[in-house]
């Protein structure tokens, strides 16, 4: 069995480098994307970081900082943000099939079965190919375990002279111990700002001293996690990859709608288009669902916070936009209260199952020929809408409204997906 060997490639503030992407005449300028409504900061480029705008800043408190410093501000465009992410684990998938997508801006690669001489070169050249074939810069971090490839893509991002890339994997038993005696233990992915305060309270102040405290004291301090994070930090794998071919357990679509709303109309829109976006997903995925849970909740920052969840079973596990709208509409409807103004939806399928492995049951609940005929069935629409246009056939009652849509001032256009928001080349 080969030795784990792993790289973390890692998108270098992600949403701010997809905006770049089509606008390289905001290099070197601050930069921030905005979340849902235009509400607060999500991404920020490094010269908005020198301004001192924090992650999740209020843009109702930093306007002025943002008038006065020139800030450009984008509304997030998750769909450009989706395509771009896309290109690159193509890519990387052209490099390894052994990946796993870890979230929309990170992907592990297992390297220990390619012919590499040269990993720091190596990995230079993937973030060369990367940039001049997608446009976004990353930093790459290789080493023996999760956590300690992803220390190493946080030392490569920070520090200019590693070129993009940092190796522990090749490096000697002082220098990897040297570098973790300079890393904070809060810098340590698993422990952030929760775990720290109980490590400091032990005398664990340093990436290194958590890599020497005993296992067995770990797990005690932080359960199994802890003995799993020193032996990562030890260079022995704990946390194995997920290979993208996986099947989730669980797939959840929501949104914090555009104004809070007690109007059932506009609720019962909002349920049918993330129906529509959440079924597509599973049908993508060849995954169907036997159980769904819908969740309402009013704002936290307003007198009376609620928060309402209803779950539904299906008898046969299905992916059926329909079929499933319609169940989770009438749920709305029950769980209800016209006294509320609601401000966010969640939507979350789970016991989820390969769509060609549903089975008949004992007692003859399964109704598989309605499956075969509700599959046939989205896999008309799926087909139409891929050949003419997303959205070209959809269910009525996504069109009762619009007024749920969050805002979205801001956006940039969707350069990659949508044929009349491409991008314009004008010869002078």
């Amino acid at each position: 069995m080969s030795t784990p060997l792993l790289a973390l490639i890692d998108c270098n503030n992600f949403f701010v480098s997809c905006e770049r992407v089509f606008r390289p005449d905001l290099e070197g300028k601050p930069v921030v994307v905005l979340s849902s409504n235009d509400g607060c900061a999500v991404a920020r480029s490094n010269e908005a970081k020198l301004l001192g705008i924090p992650m999740g800043a209020p843009v109702f408190k930093y306007r002025q900082l943002f008038k006065d410093q020139a800030v450009h501000q984008f509304s997030a465009n998750f769909e450009l943000y989706g395509d771009i992410s896309d290109r690159i684990t193509r890519l990387l998938t052209a490099v390894t099939p052994r990946i796993e997508v870890y979230s929309v801006d990170e992907s592990f690669l297992d390297l220990s079965h390619l012919n590499i001489t040269d990993y720091d070169a190596w990995g230079k050249l993937i973030r060369d190919r990367i940039l001049r074939e997608v446009g976004v810069p990353v930093s790459i971090g290789i080493a023996p375990s999760k956590t300690l490839a992803k220390l190493a893509s946080e030392i490569a991002k920070k520090n200019l002279d590693c070129g993009g890339v940092y190796d522990f994997a090749h490096m000697e038993r002082t220098e990897l111990e040297a570098r973790l005696a300079r890393t904070e233990v809060a810098e340590i992915w698993g422990v952030g700002w929760k775990l720290a305060p109980k490590l400091k309270a032990e005398g664990v102040f340093t990436a290194l001293a958590l890599a020497q405290m005993s296992p067995q004291r770990a797990q005690q301090l932080m359960g199994i996690h802890g003995r799993q994070m020193v032996n990562e930090l030890n260079g022995m794998s704990c946390y194995p990859l997920h290979p993208a071919h996986a099947v989730r357990k669980s797939l959840m679509h929501g949104r914090t709608l555009g104004e809070d709303t007690s109007n059932i109309s506009v609720l019962e829109s909002a349920v049918a288009n993330l129906t529509a976006k959440a079924t597509f997903r599973l049908r993508a995925s060849g995954l169907v669902t036997r159980s769904a849970t819908l969740s309402l909740s009013t704002s936290r920052f307003k007198p009376n916070y609620e928060h309402r969840s209803h779950f539904i079973t299906f008898a046969t596990p299905i992916a059926d936009t329909g079929v499933i709208a319609k169940r989770l509409i009438q749920t709305l409807r029950s769980v209800y209260d016209s006294h509320q103004k609601y401000h966010r939806i969640n939507i979350l399928f789970y016991d989820l199952v390969a769509a060609d492995a549903v089975q008949g049951d004992l007692f003859g609940d399964v109704d598989l020929n309605g499956a075969t005929t509700s599959q046939a069935r989205m896999q008309a629409l799926d087909a139409i809408n891929t050949k003419f246009g997303n959205r070209t056939i959809r269910y009525a009652a996504e069109d009762l409204t619009k007024a749920w849509e969050p805002k979205h001032l801001l956006r940039s256009p969707r350069y990659t997906t949508n044929w009349k928001e491409l991008p314009n080349a004008v010869i002078s």
